[in-house]
């Protein structure tokens, strides 16, 4: 089994460490390993999909704006357990493309991205979309004043905590 493969090699190779660091450019990020293969790596095989379930209600989707794959990937597993759909772009032009498809709930907007800046992109997302909630993600406090002032609901300043990301999923989904 893949799953089973990866966590194997994971408690090998980290075996004397509680922490992945995961350097995402100048901003470290680190997740709890224990917590990741937990969480991640160790759910029952027989359980059912997030969605899975009949009757239940839709998922709630959440679209990240990331370029860094370490850090996307980091909060992908950070949330995997959640009942979310988590989707990921890597640009302002593809999220723009993504949002004239589909309009989740919470966008995790990082500020420093290939195209632009994220702060920039706040205030089209709430005039065209209302009713999504925003996370702004950036290694600059600096950008908080803008970000919040052009409309992002909240802002978690890198590096940041499992228990910030999911403090501010739960904040916004309330």
């Amino acid at each position: 089994m893949v799953i089973a493969g990866t966590t194997n090699f994971l408690k090998s190779y980290f075996l004397t460490n509680k922490y992945i660091e995961i350097d995402a450019g100048l901003l470290g990020f680190t997740v709890d390993l224990f917590y990741l293969l937990e969480t991640h790596f160790m759910k029952n095989s027989n359980t059912m999909s997030k969605s899975g379930k009949s009757g239940a209600p839709p998922m709630k989707r959440l679209l990240l704006v990331e370029d860094e794959g370490e850090l996307s990937l980091a909060i992908n597993l950070i949330l995997s357990d959640r009942e979310l759909e988590m989707d990921y772009v890597n640009s302002l032009l593809s999220a723009d493309e993504y949002l004239k498809k589909y309009e989740p709930s919470i966008i995790i907007l990082d500020n420093k991205l290939p195209d632009g800046f994220g702060v920039d992109f706040i205030s089209y997302i709430k005039k065209k979309y209302p009713a999504i909630r925003i996370i702004m993600i950036s290694g600059f406090g600096s950008a908080r004043d803008v970000a919040l002032a052009n409309g992002a609901d909240l802002f978690l300043e890198k590096p940041f905590s499992m228990s910030d990301v999911n403090d501010a999923i739960d904040k916004l989904l309330t």
